[in-house]
């Protein structure tokens, strides 16, 4: 028995790729994540990717609406 053998079948997906997980997460975000995506995130993602991409999602745009804030108050 090898190691592949002993691992959930969690442990054994191969992942997504960076720019599949950018899109996954931002198409989420704003609600228009397509079937086919979701369900190939669920049977190929890792969870941990799309966790720590969702959170730096939410910071990027807590970050932006700030910036927008900023300059708004500067400029009025």
């Amino acid at each position: 028995m090898n190691d592949s053998d002993k691992q959930s079948p969690s442990e054994q997906r191969k992942g997504t790729g960076f720019w599949n997980v950018v899109q996954s997460v931002g198409a989420a975000m704003i609600g228009v994540q397509s079937r086919k995506n979701r369900e190939r995130d669920f049977t190929e993602g890792k969870p941990i990717h799309f966790i720590v991409g969702g959170l730096i999602g939410t910071a990027v745009f807590m970050l932006i609406v700030w910036l927008i804030v900023q300059y708004l108050l500067a400029t009025s």
